[in-house]
């Protein structure tokens, strides 16, 4: 007869931490709660993640899954029923015990909290609920919790855990439906994008009926709001929210429906899809649910597949890189997707950051006059952004700004200097030539991709024998 020792805390969190590592939406940014007498922990605005690992992923939250166990077989999945691994499961009881010890040693700042779907979404994400509402009512935790919520749960545990937790964030996984059914058979965007749109709809409803406005991320300005679900005709049927259960009510009063918003990681390059379907994706979902933030995540070949990349396949860090500064431009920059890829030229130049490349295409109305330009073109500038093109807009009320003065602003001159001139003179006696400046900004930036793109040490930050020695 075999005997299975059961495994040690110890040992079960070093499974459940190392399983958590590829979730990479961990950012912790959007609530601003000071400490409060009688609770333990606070969560800043300005964030809470001060450390990152070898691939950039942030590593300042206690990240965790509740279990590996899954019933589901997607197939780019290390945790996928029909794959061999050890399993491993917490309590909701001993997840609190080491978020606690954690944050008293100063290890921590906060939690991450996902899961494997065990047994069933509905047995999960109670397992889910109850450990936030432990940390919550009996050890009084008021850090921040970014909690993964499981589709297919019933509508009642998703309010609960919104109201629980800071932020909310279900995984949209894969850009389209084909991809859907050809690596993970058990999920449809359908099913996803419901409790998305739901978990929209109440902190929406949330945030009116505190007098504020229902949208939280406004990036595109009023000109999308005429057909999103904030429009006037749609937000009257949608102030009705989920009611959140009694017991929590009355443990966990006045307590804001998911404060720090919502977000949905996409995986990139376990399927075809082109940078611009990833862009239109997260286009659509910013405009129709309202994110906070949408993450990706550069394919990490795990498992033995025919319709996955081969396990030698490099993991594309340079292209999620480039997918990351995209995001920025739609959220920070006024860009829209159409401007920056299209149906003829689907895919970003990994050897170019996208703005540049977007300059590139248009030298028509570049170099621009950096003391006459309005300020949605100074913030279209390679190398100027937002804080710097409002330094700049401020300047020239006092006088010329010259290129010496655009450097202290925070402009990055080793691009900017291509598209711009101060007085109408450039920088340098530049040619406005598309391969000429190409050549010279991939030559400039060569460090810095060869850096993304090799880092391929896939662990997280150890919390035993060698905490410290990373950063």
């Amino acid at each position: 007869m075999e005997i299975v020792k059961e495994k040690s805390l110890q040992e079960r969190l070093h499974i459940l931490a190392d399983a958590a590592k590829y979730d990479v939406a961990c950012t912790s940014s959007g609530v601003d709660r000071k400490g409060k007498k009688g609770f333990l922990g606070n969560s800043a605005a300005c964030g809470i993640c001060h450390s990152f690992a070898s691939d950039g992923r942030c590593i300042s939250l206690l990240k965790v899954l509740m279990t590996n166990h899954c019933i589901y077989d997607c197939k780019y999945c290390q945790n996928r029923v029909s794959n061999d691994i050890e399993r491993a499961a917490f309590t909701p009881e001993e997840i609190c015990e080491i978020t606690i010890e954690f944050y008293k040693r100063n290890y921590i700042e906060g939690l991450f909290l996902s899961s494997g779907v065990d047994r069933n979404p509905t047995y999960t994400m109670e397992q889910i609920c109850r450990t936030l509402y432990l940390l919550r009512s009996i050890y009084r935790f008021n850090g921040y919790i970014h909690v993964k919520a499981v589709p297919g749960a019933p509508d009642d545990l998703l309010t609960t855990a919104g109201y629980l937790a800071d932020r909310m964030s279900i995984n949209l996984e894969l850009p389209t439906e084909e991809g859907m059914k050809k690596l993970a058979p058990n999920k449809t965007h359908k099913a996803i994008l419901n409790p998305m749109g739901k978990v929209t709809e109440t902190i929406a409803a949330h945030r009116l009926a505190l007098g504020k406005e229902a949208r939280m991320e406004r990036s595109y300005g009023n000109r999308y709001l005429e057909n999103s679900i904030f429009s006037d005709k749609l937000i009257e049927g949608k102030k009705k929210s989920l009611e959140l259960p009694a017991p929590v009510k009355k443990e966990v009063p006045n307590r804001s429906f998911a404060s720090a918003g919502q977000s949905t990681q996409m995986i990139i390059g376990a399927t075809p899809e082109t940078d611009y379907s990833l862009i239109k994706t997260t286009q659509y979902l910013y405009q129709s649910y309202d994110l906070k933030r949408v993450f990706f995540s550069a394919y990490v070949p795990l498992n033995e597949d025919s319709v996955l990349p081969a396990l030698d396949t490099p993991v594309p860090l340079l292209r999620e890189h480039r997918l990351y500064q995209a995001d920025w431009l739609l959220r920070f920059y006024g860009f829209q997707a159409d401007e920056l890829l299209s149906q003829e030229r689907p895919n970003f130049n990994e050897l170019l950051d996208p703005k540049c490349e977007w300059a590139l295409r248009h030298l028509e109305i570049f170099p621009v006059e950096i003391n006459t330009a309005p300020y949605d073109v100074v913030l279209r500038i390679p190398g100027v952004g937002p804080k710097s093109a409002i330094r700049i807009m401020q300047a020239r009320r006092y006088g010329k700004v010259d290129f010496p003065h655009l450097k202290k602003m925070g402009v990055v001159l080793k691009r900017a200097h291509y598209f711009i001139t101060c007085g109408g003179k450039m920088m340098y006696n530049t040619p406005v030539e598309e391969q000429y400046i190409t050549r010279q900004l991939i030559n400039s930036d060569n460090k810095e991709n060869w850096e993304v793109a090799h880092k391929n040490k896939y662990q997280q930050m150890s919390l035993f024998s060698d905490f410290g020695m990373q950063a």
